[in-house]
């Protein structure tokens, strides 16, 4: 899914890939918390980085796992005016909010909870209101039928834009 999301709209400029995935085509510095596995070692929720570092930031599949309510200020505050997060997230679009509990906190009350142990949260459709609270615009993209059919991807699955403002 996003291969496609990024064939057919390319970043350009400065690119920052966090949990980096491997071969999506694009040139970008990488970090990830565990060391060995990027460029950089960096906590997404405090990297350290310079303010406005950045065109583009990846962050596919880590919010879940994340104290977002500290990460999306961050990407916020790595991005350019203009600069775009790609943000991909498990979101059950059936319920109107995102179901977490920080009480919540052992791997197999995780696993029950939330589908994997290291997972803090279930997103529901209120997903995107999180993200504008951080004041991000927000945008969507999703595969067609034909193109998740193509690519064997989930039908409904979704990339989400969010843009810092000019």
């Amino acid at each position: 899914m996003l291969n496609l999301y990024l064939r057919q709209h390319p970043l350009s400029g400065k690119v920052l890939h966090f949990a980096p995935e491997p071969s999506i085509g694009v040139e970008a510095e990488t970090a990830d918390i565990m060391p060995g596995r990027a460029d950089m070692v960096l906590n997404i929720e405090q990297t350290g980085l310079p303010d406005q570092s950045y065109d583009a930031i990846i962050c596919c599949h880590v919010l879940e796992h994340v104290d977002d309510r500290k990460a999306l200020p961050e990407l916020h505050r790595l991005l350019r005016p203009g600069g775009k997060a790609i943000l991909m997230v498990p979101v059950y679009e059936g319920w109107a909010q995102t179901y977490e509990d920080d009480g919540i906190d052992s791997p197999e009350g995780r696993r029950r909870h939330f589908g994997q142990p290291d997972h803090l949260r279930l997103y529901g459709r209120d997903f995107r209101d999180r993200v504008r609270s951080f004041r991000f615009e927000v945008d969507e993209f999703t595969a067609d039928g034909p193109s998740s059919a193509r690519y064997g991807l989930m039908r409904g699955e979704k990339v989400f834009v969010a843009t810092r403002p000019q």
